[in-house]
């Protein structure tokens, strides 16, 4: 199998499937998905319920819908106007940038099933002229129905109204269940019918705690969509996953296999207690399965943008955007990338040592020098520098790098060159 980016540029010597066998392609009879799949960004919404995460000044946010924009993904979540002055202002002005700059990214916004969280997004799409869809969201597990202490009469009224107000005013909705992955079978099959009945014309499934295995969540999956081909209405599916077992990405993945045609996510899984699942890593992964071909170059701009408007600290081991992602100081590993870049062949570097390619989301490899790290480690640094990998030099630098404990900083090499520079009588300019 070919790989997705492309094959090895021409004028190699190799193919990709005599150089990497790929097991993920092994069993797999059927593409993950054969219809259209969408993606709604929950970074200004649910994304900023996180307690760690600043909520960023307007500007910020219309910054961060103009990359969402550019990276194709095709709904964000603007936020819950019926919350307050800021919230509300917040989402009238983004939804007024939607319409300035005539982004391709549709507005959404969040409400409770109240009458004073729908009548404010329908007061902004109205002011606007922007078709807001409104996510309608209530608790579905009988453990929040005790605690609020809810019937099944009163939810399935509030559900109604919610929706019908919503719909009527000529406003797409989507019925979201809050923690449907807790939720019994038979609460739920009467409020789909109701919010279906009512106007809404996508069902969203919430791991709102995180709660739901892969398994799990097929079988709420299978559920679901018997009851809505029972319904004949031609409802679509969302799946809003968080990141509590840690398993938010793979679940996201397993979802759109189970047929949800709408995924949500937030920017470096920024969310709720320990987050959502991630957007940037879905979007990633559906990449390198080649399930979609966004162009995704902007993506490490998209989490930066995020990370900065949110004060957001990314670790650096987070996948394809920590700074060590495309970072060794090992020896071995610093000596296959050398080769392949001798050979010539960009291609080939990015993927000796890596599983993702770098240059695919504006990503290089980096070669760093430190105490684990060889001869062909200080060669690559040099190189990557015109400068000579002279044997002396080569040799001083890894001896000063063995003694010590972390990877030397650029400066400090620099330093080191210098001095034999000078020693040798030679120019250290």
């Amino acid at each position: 199998m070919m790989d997705q980016f492309g094959p090895p540029p021409d004028g190699t010597s190799f193919r990709e499937e005599d150089i990497i066998y790929d097991w993920n392609t092994v069993d797999k009879a059927t593409p993950l998905t054969t219809g259209p799949l969408t993606f709604l960004d929950e970074t200004l919404r649910d994304g900023l319920q996180s307690p760690s995460a600043v909520d960023p000044p307007v500007a910020d946010k219309i910054m961060l819908l103009h990359t969402m924009n550019d990276l194709g993904i095709q709904y964000a979540d603007i936020g819950l106007p019926g919350a307050g002055r800021k919230p509300y202002r917040d989402v009238l002005e983004m939804a007024k940038e939607i319409a300035a700059a005539k982004l391709k990214i549709k507005p959404c916004a969040a409400a409770r099933t109240l009458d004073k969280d729908v009548d404010p997004i329908i007061e902004i799409s109205q002011q606007t002229g922007v078709r807001i869809e409104v996510l309608a969201f209530i608790g579905t597990s009988p453990i929040r129905q005790f605690v609020e202490d809810w019937d099944r009469y009163k939810m399935l009224r509030l559900v109604r109204e919610a929706v019908k107000r919503a719909s009527d005013a000529g406003l797409p909705v989507t019925f979201v269940t809050e923690d449907t992955t807790r939720a019994k079978p038979d609460t739920l099959y009467p409020l789909y019918h109701v919010a279906v009945e009512s106007g809404a014309t996508r069902i969203c499934l919430s791991d709102t705690v995180g709660h739901a295995t892969p398994d799990g969540l097929k079988a709420l999956i299978r559920f679901t969509r018997e009851i809505l081909k029972g319904m004949g209405k031609g409802v679509e599916l969302d799946w809003h996953g968080h990141n509590d077992r840690g398993m938010g990405l793979t679940n996201s993945i397993h979802a759109i296999e189970a047929g949800v045609t709408r995924v949500h996510g937030t920017a470096l899984g920024i969310g709720e207690r320990v987050g959502n699942a991630p957007m940037d890593q879905i979007l990633m992964n559906l990449k390198l399965l080649g399930v979609i071909d966004n162009d995704l170059s902007k993506l490490m701009l998209y989490c930066k943008q995020a990370a900065v408007a949110t004060h957001w600290h990314i670790q650096n081991n987070y996948p394809m955007v920590g700074a060590d992602a495309f970072r060794t100081s090992t020896g071995v590993h610093a000596a296959a990338i050398r080769k392949a870049r001798q050979l010539g062949a960009a291609w080939l570097e990015d993927r000796i040592y890596s599983g993702v390619p770098a240059s695919e989301f504006g990503r290089t490899q980096v070669i760093e020098v430190g105490p684990m790290s060889g001869a062909a480690n200080v060669q690559f640094w040099l190189e990557a520098r015109d400068i000579e990998a002279e044997d002396g030099l080569v040799g001083r630098i890894l001896e000063v790098a063995k003694r010590g404990t972390r990877v030397l900083e650029d400066i400090e090499i620099e330093f080191l060159v210098r001095r034999y520079q000078i020693e040798k009588g030679g120019d250290p300019s």
